[in-house]
């Protein structure tokens, strides 16, 4: 038999009382909210009353002498020699009634628990109205254990009030005395403890820890980590608690840390706090950590541990810095995520939190930059469900990477590298069009591409009003602006034979509408309301079927072909919204000539090209058509390809040139002339994925001219003949024929 990591201890209950009074055991539960009903409570006395067994308890003997040096501020006459790993709200039910203590409830009021008894009867009641008005009853069974208390002068006492009521028989009174006793005298009742050692490993408490239950709930090692900073940074749990306690409410003006998107609990905090102090993500590290361990010599320290939790006191001060938390919190709407509703992970946004706080803090990152890549950060990590699983393993692995790392731009570029190793051609064809084949409500994939719509500023379907408008979390009502439509109604559904919920719920047969037009639709066939619901106006029809990526003549599909083909072309959409983070400037940024500038600095690459002019050689100083098919066939390319980003006005060394060469009336005439351009050579249709504006770079004005990827090939109007181009690296290169439908295999 292997040695036993633990003794086993016997106590009695008043032991354990005065030991948690004088605080020899750490109790932190009695100053925090108290989770067990008065039910429960009275349960648990009636259970010692009749001598049954109410389990073990399970402390962690401390690895520091009586002398240790408490961290932080409080009252404790001395440092708990025993940590309660398991029975905190056993002993809080006890300490609180026999002491007549009061107990925090989850709104943070405090409340007495009054348990009743009935001496004759021997029953135990919860403490109510009706009670308090039967003399039957010892109305709160505290006082039999009060300071001085005298059991046989409460005994004639209770007598007296019960025989105002009624007459009671010689065997009553004498039941009743030796029932009262019997109560008094559970301050006796045995109570069997298992002390883990101190000189136990930290892998074999991990393993204690995840192996036992405590009513039903495994316990986590940050519940031993909130109990390490009960005992010596009291302080700090508490801001932890306060800071979670008011995510939950509304504000009226004061800063608080309420919002849209999480209410987070201490230990998901303590894990923020441990990633950004220590780069860990381990928990069983941590409490070898803040215990005081050298992980080297495996020596405690006193003064190793007071060092740790200063190190945990200053993360934890920025983690609830409310200036940062909201910034960060931008970075989730700049990601196109509305709500909490749209998260399918919270780990994945507080893990992205901590990376948010090594940029800001640690590295210095300026803010814009910073948001927009935690947003794509962000944005991969809940696509991708990056931490949603072995969450641990897979954080410890991301910190790992930034032990070392003292530079901000390096900083950026590993970031940057693992989205890119994720995010690969592969993802975007095959893994997120095979992971939109399922009918959950709440999935990555589909958390993904409502951001994407809001990314891409849409509208809801047949609407005029944008979706980031009518699903705005700041904006609600009896019924929904906005509401998930089946685009075939389960009736009809229902008439071809298709009944399934995992199949008529398909994330590929939702879409966003109106709440009146989804009244109006009802249970018709597609091509029975498509005629009468599709807009009028061709150019906003084209930009709808992108969005809600519908397939040319969708309403005569067959269902199952409709699914498969809708799938592919969500995906381009997400695809396209992921882009936006990486090449866009975010729109709460009023910067906008630093953006550009960050973009040309970064040189011409597969998604970035530069162009003097659109029409003028600059050569001759004349208008040259070369120059207007050198444009139109970059456009070509990077809608082919992956998208991109072409600037009018700029030098292939990044120096401005400007639009004034071209010789324009205004900028509408040069937009005018190019969007002419690109309907004649690459077709009208082509339009709804190309965004066209003007910026300030270096004091000029330069056209940027912003290309999604296209759902199908886009081939270049060349007199007589069509042409197909791609992006090769940074130049755009010309496919034969048989390349091009090879290409067009892989690619569409």
């Amino acid at each position: 038999m292997s040695e036993t990591v633990f003794t086993q201890v016997n106590y009695d209950v008043n032991n354990l009382v005065n030991a948690i009074k004088i605080g020899v055991i750490g109790l932190p539960d009695i100053q925090r909210p108290f989770v067990w009903k008065n039910s429960k409570v009275r349960d648990l006395f009636d259970s010692m009353y009749r001598g049954y067994p109410v389990g073990y308890l399970l402390f962690w003997r401390n690895a520091f002498t009586d002398d240790a040096r408490v961290i932080g501020s409080g009252d404790k006459q001395k440092t708990p020699s025993l940590l309660i790993v398991d029975g905190q709200q056993r002993l809080t039910s006890l300490y609180a009634v026999i002491r007549g203590e009061p107990v925090l409830r989850s709104d943070w009021k405090t409340e007495r628990i009054y348990i009743a008894f009935d001496p004759l009867l021997e029953k135990f009641e919860v403490t109510d109205a009706a009670i308090l008005r039967d003399k039957s009853y010892i109305h709160d069974i505290s006082i039999l254990w009060g300071k001085d208390h005298d059991v046989f002068e409460f005994v004639e006492k209770f007598l007296i009030g019960v025989r105002e009521t009624h007459e009671i028989t010689e065997a009553e009174e004498k039941k009743i005395k030796k029932s009262i006793t019997k109560l008094a005298s559970i301050l006796t009742f045995p109570l069997t403890a298992l002390e883990l050692s101190k000189e136990i490993t930290e892998d074999k408490v991990s393993d204690v820890f995840v192996r036992i239950n405590s009513q039903g709930i495994t316990l986590k090692e940050s519940d031993f980590i909130l109990t390490l900073m009960s005992v010596y940074w009291d302080e700090g749990r508490t801001q932890l608690e306060t800071f979670c306690r008011e995510a939950k409410i509304p504000t009226t003006g004061k800063p608080s840390s309420f919002n849209f998107y999480i209410e987070p609990t201490p230990d998901q905090l303590l894990r923020v706090s441990v990633g950004l102090a220590f780069k860990r993500a381990r928990l069983r590290f941590i409490y070898s950590i803040l215990r005081g361990k050298d992980l080297e010599t495996e020596q405690f320290s006193d003064e190793r541990r007071i060092e740790q939790f200063e190190i945990l006191k200053k993360a934890q001060e920025k983690v609830l810095n409310l200036t940062y938390w909201h910034d960060y919190l931008k970075c989730i709407r700049l990601a196109g995520f509305l709500s909490g509703r749209w998260i399918s992970s919270t780990a994945n946004l507080l893990y992205t939190y901590v990376f948010y706080l090594m940029g800001r803090t640690e590295y210095k990152i300026e803010a814009h930059k910073l948001r927009k890549v935690i947003a794509q950060w962000f944005f991969m990590a809940s696509l991708t469900g990056r931490y949603t699983g072995s969450a641990e393993t897979a954080m410890e692995s991301d910190l790992a990477r930034f032990r070392e790392v003292k530079d901000g731009e390096e900083f950026l570029k590993i970031l940057q590298r693992i989205c890119d190793l994720e995010m690969t051609d592969d993802f975007w064809k095959i893994t997120l069009p095979n992971a939109l084949a399922t009918s959950a409500s709440k999935s990555p994939s589909l958390s993904a591409y409502n951001a994407a719509l809001v990314l891409l500023d849409a509208n809801a379907l047949f609407s005029e009003l944008k979706i980031a408008d009518l699903l705005s979390p700041s904006t609600s009502g009896h019924k929904s602006a906005a509401e998930r439509h089946h685009l075939f109604p389960k009736k009809y559904l229902a008439k071809l034979g298709i009944t399934d919920i995992r199949e008529t719920n398909q994330i590929a047969n939702f879409t966003y509408i109106e709440y009146n037009d989804n009244i109006n639709i009802s249970d018709q066939a597609p091509s029975e309301y498509m005629p009468y619901l599709t807009p009028q106006d061709k150019k906003l029809v084209d930009k709808m079927y992108y969005w809600h990526a519908l397939p040319k003549n969708w309403e005569f599909m067959e269902y199952t072909q409709f699914l498969e083909k809708r799938r592919d072309l969500i995906a381009k959409v997400v695809y396209d919204g992921y882009r936006k983070l990486k090449l866009d400037r975010s729109k709460t940024n009023t910067n906008g000539q630093q953006s550009l500038t960050d973009l040309i600095n970064s040189g011409e690459t597969h998604q970035m090209e530069f162009k003097a002019t659109l029409r003028t050689n600059l050569h001759t100083n004349l208008k040259d058509p070369k120059m207007e098919f050198s444009v139109i066939r970059t456009i070509a390319g990077f809608l082919n390809t992956h998208g991109g980003i072409l600037t009018i006005g700029v030098f292939d060394d990044g120096t401005p040139a400007g639009i004034e060469v071209d010789g324009f009336e205004n900028e509408d005439k040069m937009t005018l002339h190019l969007v002419n351009l690109i309907k004649h050579q690459l077709g009208t249709i082509n339009m709804s994925f190309i965004h066209i504006h003007f910026d300030d770079y270096q004091n000029k004005r330069v056209m940027v001219v912003e290309c999604s990827t296209a759902v199908k090939p886009v081939y270049m109007k060349d007199g007589e003949n069509q042409r197909f181009f791609i992006r090769t690296g940074p130049s755009t290169t010309e496919l034969s024929t048989k390349d091009a439908i090879e290409y067009m295999k892989q690619r569409f």
